[in-house]
C-alpha cells in the first residue's frame, strides 16, 4: 500500500511539552495552581525549597512566641489546661515547682528552635504510610521520593498559618489564653477548652482549615503524579487523617 503523500506547506505537530517549573513557580503554583506543581515533580521530585520556607518560618514563629509571650508563660498555660499536669504541680513545694516549670521553658524553647528535624521526620513518616497505601493498595506507580516531595509542597499552607499566628501575637494577643499547640483561630478548638473534654477539643482542633487544605493538597499531588483517581486519592489521604485524629483524641483522653 502507498504512503499517504505530504501535502505542501503541512507538518505534523507534536502535542506541546509543559515547560519546567523553577522552585519559586512551584511554591507560588502550589497556592493558585496546585496541578502544575505537583505535575512537574514528575521530572523532578526536589522539595529543600519548601523546606526551607518552612524552617525559616517556624523559626520566626517561635522566636516571636518567646519574645512576646516567653517559653516559660507558654508551659504554665500548657500546665493549667490539663487537670492531671495542675494536680502534679500543686503536690509540689513552690520552690520546687518553679524550678520545675523554668526547666521545662528550657527544654520548650531548644525543642522549638530544633523544630526543622521535626518537619523532616514527621513528613517522611507522611509520606512513608502514604507510598505504601497508594502503591500497594491503590497499584499507584509513585516513587517514594515523589511522595515525599508532594508531601512537603503540600505542606506549604502551614507557612499562612504560622504568619496569622505571628501577626495575632504581635497585635496584642492575650499570654494567658495562648496555645502554642494551637495558637490561630482557625478551627473549632480554638474556643474550646481541652481540659474540659480532652477528646472533644482534639477533634475539633483537627478540624482547621489549614490541615484541610493541606489534605486536598496532597490528594491532589497524588493524582497528579500517578494515575489513581482524584476520589480514590482523596479517600485515602482524609481515610488515613481521620483514622489518626481518633487515635490521637482517644490517646488523649486516656491521658487526661
Amino acid at each position: 500500500m502507498a504512503a499517504a503523500p505530504n501535502l505542501p506547506g503541512l507538518t505534523p505537530v507534536s502535542a506541546p511539552e509543559l515547560a519546567p517549573l523553577s522552585e519559586g513557580a512551584r511554591i507560588v503554583d502550589t497556592f493558585i495552581a496546585p496541578s502544575k506543581t505537583f505535575t512537574d515533580l514528575r521530572r523532578s521530585a526536589s522539595w529543600w525549597a519548601p523546606f526551607l520556607l518552612l524552617c525559616i518560618v517556624s523559626v520566626g514563629f517561635f522566636y516571636v512566641v518567646g519574645q512576646k509571650i516567653g517559653y516559660r508563660k507558654v508551659v504554665e498555660n500548657q500546665i493549667q489546661a490539663s487537670p492531671k499536669a495542675t494536680r502534679q504541680m500543686e503536690q509540689l513545694p513552690a520552690d520546687q515547682r518553679s524550678v520545675a516549670i523554668a526547666r521545662q521553658a528550657t527544654i520548650t524553647g531548644y525543642f522549638l528552635y530544633g523544630y526543622p528535624v521535626v518537619i523532616l521526620l514527621w513528613n517522611l513518616i507522611i509520606a512513608a504510610v502514604l507510598f505504601a497505601t497508594f502503591k500497594f493498595a491503590a497499584s499507584a506507580a509513585v516513587k517514594f521520593k515523589t511522595s515525599y516531595a508532594i508531601v512537603m509542597y503540600a505542606s506549604l499552607p502551614f507557612l499562612l498559618k504560622s504568619i496569622l499566628a505571628s501577626v495575632s501575637i504581635m497585635a496584642g494577643a492575650d499570654p494567658d489564653s495562648f496555645a502554642l499547640q494551637n495558637p490561630a483561630a482557625t478551627n473549632p478548638g480554638y474556643f474550646l477548652s481541652p481540659g474540659n473534654s480532652p477528646f472533644l477539643y482534639s477533634v475539633a482542633t483537627a478540624l482547621d482549615v489549614f490541615m484541610i487544605w493541606t489534605l486536598i493538597l496532597t490528594a491532589i499531588g497524588f493524582t497528579c503524579v500517578s494515575k489513581v483517581k482524584r476520589s480514590t486519592a482523596t479517600t485515602i489521604v482524609f481515610g488515613w487523617y481521620i483514622v489518626f485524629t481518633l487515635g490521637s483524641a482517644g490517646f488523649a483522653a486516656l491521658l487526661a
